[in-house]
């Protein structure tokens, strides 16, 4: 029953630990075996929690460690490759023996050290492309919540007027500010007379992969909102919105 105990108290310190690259692709079953044999030299006692403890300021609470996991989009893999073969031969040398602390501190931060010489080599993202659009090829690795961040824009672009005049020709592109996957579904819907962002009051015109929309000769009953919504699958990816209103010139 004490083991039990122990275990569950053990179990529940490890999770109120900060999250990060460590907790993100060590299990807690390694980490549990891993603190096992922990001695605090002071006082001569195995002490586990001093050894999590330990485990949250060498990985968890270092700000270099988290940036060095900020990588691309996929190399998520190559970040636990990496941990795994710094932590795991820990695991298995030190499961069931006892070790001074002052060795955990130096086989830890080691073993973060080179975590960060490693990480920090994998590729980077390009960065996210304001001000709209769901870029999912921006979006970086977050070892704080294991996560990718996405580049967290409206799917909705600010609404383009184009001033035109009556019975001219007009060519809208529904252009992105980021590259676009090749199995796209373009959809351009239109609201009559109105300067909106409002999804209701859209009726559909077009379905397919044309991302321009040409109206050869506008007249009174063209004017309003264009909208233009890309889609990957069933993901939405982009809202591109115009307006069409009454001018004296065209805009291009």
């Amino acid at each position: 029953m004490y083991t039990s105990t122990l275990r569950l108290v053990c179990v529940s310190l490890l999770l109120c630990l900060s999250q990060s690259c460590y907790q993100c692709f060590v299990n807690v079953e390694d980490s549990l075996r891993l603190c096992w044999g922990h001695v605090l030299t002071e006082y001569n006692v195995r002490n586990v929690d001093a050894c999590f403890e330990k485990l949250d300021r060498i990985f968890n609470n270092n700000e270099t460690v988290i940036e060095a996991g900020r990588v691309g989009k996929g190399y998520d893999i190559q970040l636990k490759e990496i941990l795994g073969a710094e932590i795991l031969p820990l695991v298995e040398e030190f499961d069931q023996k006892l070790n001074n602390d002052t060795v955990y501190e130096q086989r830890l931060q080691t073993a973060a050290d080179n975590f960060i010489s490693a990480a920090s080599k994998l590729p980077r993202v390009s960065g996210c492309i304001p001000p709209c659009g769901f870029q999912s090829a921006g979006a970086v690795y977050n070892c704080v919540t294991c996560q990718y961040d996405s580049c967290e824009f409206p799917l909705d672009c600010p609404v383009e007027e184009i001033k035109v005049m009556e019975n001219s020709g007009i060519r809208m592109w529904c252009d992105v500010p980021f590259a676009l996957p090749t199995d796209i579904e373009v959809i351009w819907r239109f609201a009559e007379e109105v300067e909106t962002q409002q999804l209701d009051q859209f009726k559909e015109v077009t379905v397919g992969a044309d991302r321009l929309y040409s109206i050869p000769s506008v007249t009174l009953q063209h004017q309003g909102t264009y909208q233009c919504e890309v889609y990957s699958g069933q993901l939405s990816l982009i809202r591109v919105y115009y307006y069409i209103s009454d001018g004296v010139t065209e805009s291009t």
